[in-house]
């Protein structure tokens, strides 16, 4: 099993950060435009990444498995790539020293494959979306996402 796994800080209250992380529209805004369904426990969330010209590059789906206000959200992997199915993707919420400390998990692969290694840069460059979503209003969430390599 590998676990992608990534820490930032955001200067911003947790409350923020857990709304954007837990309502469609925060999603939205810091993850991929095109975000739908139900984002309560045991909904399912469907996510998915276009390119500028409106062209499907993939697209996942989200239980909801765990909402724990300003503290910690879990997901897992339902449908979408076949090395996503069954994978976790986690967050847990601090406040030390005047910022919400996240602690992001995609957890479970099977195995550590070249999409791994895609997904932990992505994760990153969306974690970062996400702080400057928090603290600004606007995120880079996909289309307008960084792109990093030929897979995006």
């Amino acid at each position: 099993m590998a676990d992608i796994l990534h820490r930032i800080g955001i200067k911003s209250p947790v409350v923020h950060v857990y709304k954007a992380i837990t309502t469609l529209e925060g999603l939205a805004a810091w993850w991929t435009e095109d975000v739908k369904g139900n984002s309560q426990v045991g909904g399912r969330i469907e996510f998915s990444f276009l390119t500028t010209s409106g062209d499907l590059l993939g697209r996942m789906v989200m239980e909801v498995q765990e909402l724990d206000d300003n503290k910690a959200v879990r997901w897992r992997c339902v449908e979408g790539p076949e090395e996503w199915l069954g994978t976790d993707i986690t967050f847990r919420l601090s406040e030390q020293d005047g910022q919400t400390i996240v602690l992001f998990g995609h957890r479970n692969w099977r195995e550590a494959v070249e999409a791994t290694y895609h997904c932990s840069m992505k994760w990153a460059t969306f974690l970062l979306s996400l702080r400057e979503y928090v603290g600004t209003g606007t995120g880079k969430p996909s289309p307008h996402d960084l792109k990093i390599d030929n897979w995006n």
